[in-house]
């Protein structure tokens, strides 16, 4: 794994965590963790809660626990030691087993998480109404957020006839968006994430319009090709994916010859919360 570490800060007190960059995941000090929820004096006393905890996990049938994956991290003498890490879903997977007030306002989030889960597999147009409501309280202009939404249906279309062209595995679907990418940013996604300073966030929430508009016009043009092609498996769509991309990579650097500016660029917009924004509802979602 390609890692690099980092720490975290809780209430004054230090989480060691982990990036893995081939993953995407970041992985976390279940010690540390434990030791601030459960007020422990020290890494010792923390270390034998966990223990226990693991231990009555693991019998109640928790595959997560049971499948716990260890990184070396730095000790307090600096020396590194092998240390049980969690995912963010294993750490809130244990984090619901632990008896303590400080757990329990994270109790309540994942609660209410669930709660607005359910609701949106009931009502789907929930899930739109509350990703407009995040977009605007994180500063994104209405003419942007328009963009975003457009980009998900232009995303799905193509999708959908990736699969109609014999496209399964996951790992294709990948290779065949990194060639897109590639071909129209001169960067695969990874990349591109990069250049913008991105580890686990979504690309696309993060670019401008008009690297959304280039991006789209790429993934919409890739799907009419293929629609006119009618190409059958991986390698097929491969190729078009790349004369679709090439189609908006072209117009990306007439723009760039004509303004003197780079379309990709490290900036990732504003992020600036928006006082006095009430969260979406139901009665508001029919608006």
């Amino acid at each position: 794994m390609t890692q690099y570490g980092a720490i975290k800060v809780f209430e004054h007190k230090r989480i060691r965590s982990s990036w893995d960059a081939e993953t995407e995941t970041w992985y976390y000090s279940i010690v540390d963790v434990v030791g601030i929820l459960t007020d422990q004096p020290d890494a010792r006393h923390a270390s034998n809660y966990w223990k226990v905890l693991k231990n009555r996990l693991a019998k109640e049938g928790c595959e997560l626990v049971t499948n716990c994956n260890q990184l070396k991290m730095p000790g307090a003498d600096g020396k590194l030691y092998k240390t049980d890490v969690a995912d963010p879903e294993m750490l809130l997977r244990i984090i619901q087993s632990i008896p303590s007030p400080k757990a329990e306002p994270f109790k309540q989030w994942l609660a209410e998480v669930g709660k607005e889960r359910l609701e949106e597999i009931e009502d789907p147009e929930l899930a739109i109404s509350r990703a407009i409501y995040t977009y605007r309280k994180k500063g994104r202009s209405e003419a942007w957020i328009n963009q975003r939404l457009k980009s998900i249906e232009v995303r799905k279309e193509l999708t959908d006839e990736w699969e109609r062209s014999g496209v399964k595995a996951s790992f294709e679907y990948a290779s065949l968006t990194d060639i897109i990418s590639r071909a129209w940013s001169g960067m695969t996604t990874r990349e591109y994430k990069d250049l913008k300073g991105l580890h686990k966030e979504n690309l696309r929430d993060n670019m401008s319009n008009l690297e959304l508009i280039l991006n789209m016009l790429a993934e919409a043009t890739t799907t009419e090709l293929s629609k006119e092609k009618n190409p059958q498996g991986f390698q097929e769509s491969a190729e078009i994916a790349q004369q679709g991309g090439e189609i908006a990579g072209e117009t990306r650097k007439q723009i760039e010859g004509k303004t003197g500016k780079p379309i990709c660029t490290p900036e990732h917009g504003v992020s600036l919360p928006l006082d006095g924004m009430t969260a979406p509802d139901k009665k508001d979602d029919r608006k």
